[in-house]
């Protein structure tokens, strides 16, 4: 028996979950069991009531507010645990059209994919201001860089997983789940693709972009650490082979002007490359300890991932599916 969940992470959604709810399948082609399951990440109004009142089958809360990411992974370790073969995250303002539920599955039934991305007609979404759509590109851009991936909405929070999938998923940042969970896919070889789906009406602002600038330094900020984090040594490295670079070339000007007889007068040469050549070397040193803090954590992970395999199998064992 296959079973797919569709989890919903809120925040004070009182207004626009039933109509998301409301629109979600009870029967999907491929799969035998379809649950609804939503995580209401502190509240301060009746989200969980609501959400209840409107055929959710289960219902997690935290007491306090603990982040869009948090919310996204308690979500997938409660699908685990519940015998979920399929798992399926959307938005609780349907923002996506729930009626693409089953072309974004239809990859992983078919075997082709591990992870499917739903990506949304970016250029035509009306309520989506210039910058915004701008942030989205280069976000998704960066994202295939650092990935090796070729999704063309890595923002999207409309994305299907197997469990071995959500197994191997790690999410370090607090602001958002989207960019990290794609790269950690391309990292790990987990196969993932992208399909393409509508979206509805907007019914209220978006929570992540407050404003364009707060907005833009987050993304920037959430960029530069996905490089820090995934390619270490090409963040630090690179930079400092640069800098190494054009060090030797005044050392070099000063080597020249000194066999010549002209050393004398060119000591704020050699200053120069005595700093920029140390920077370089610093560098490309921080690159390479901060690439084999990588390899631990990969292994980390690789053993984290076995715990919760081994956590969801003694679940099975004790509880059933």
């Amino acid at each position: 028996m296959r079973k797919l969940i569709i989890q919903i992470p809120c925040y004070n959604e009182a207004e626009t979950i039933g109509i998301t709810l409301d629109a979600l399948p009870r029967e999907v082609p491929g799969v035998d069991v379809v649950e609804w399951l939503v995580i209401d990440d502190g509240s301060a109004d009746n989200t969980a009531e609501i959400a209840a009142q409107h055929g959710a089958d289960h219902v997690i809360r935290f007491r306090v507010n603990r982040g869009l990411a948090r919310a996204f992974t308690q979500g997938l370790d409660f699908c685990i645990r519940s015998g979920a073969d399929i798992i399926v995250n959307t938005d609780a303002d349907n923002q996506y059209n729930a009626d693409d539920i089953p072309r974004l599955i239809a990859p992983i039934l078919a075997g082709e994919a591990e992870i499917v991305i739903g990506a949304r007609p970016i250029s035509t979404i009306e309520h989506f201001s210039f910058m915004k759509k701008v942030l989205q590109r280069l976000g998704s851009w960066v994202v295939r860089l650092a990935s090796g991936t070729e999704i063309a909405d890595a923002p999207s929070g409309f994305r299907a997983m197997t469990r071995d999938a959500a197994l191997s998923l790690n999410v370090f940042d607090n602001y958002t789940y989207t960019l990290e969970t794609i790269i950690q896919a391309g990292r790990k070889n987990i196969s993932i693709t992208s399909v393409p789906v509508r979206t509805n009406e907007d019914l209220r602002p978006s929570r992540l972009v407050r404003s364009i600038p707060s907005y833009v330094q987050r993304s920037l900020f959430t960029i530069v650490r996905i490089f820090m984090t995934y390619r270490p040594f090409r963040f630090f490295a690179l930079p400092g082979f640069v800098l190494f670079v054009l060090g030797l070339i005044p050392s070099v000007r000063y080597v020249y002007y000194h066999f010549s007889g002209q050393g004398g007068g060119h000591i704020p040469s050699l200053i120069a490359a005595a700093i920029l050549i140390s920077l370089g070397a610093v560098l490309i040193l921080m690159g390479l300890l901060a690439d084999l803090i990588g390899i631990n954590r990969m292994l980390l992970e690789d053993i984290r991932r076995r715990l919760r395999d081994l956590e969801y199998r003694d679940h099975t064992r004790r509880f059933g599916r």
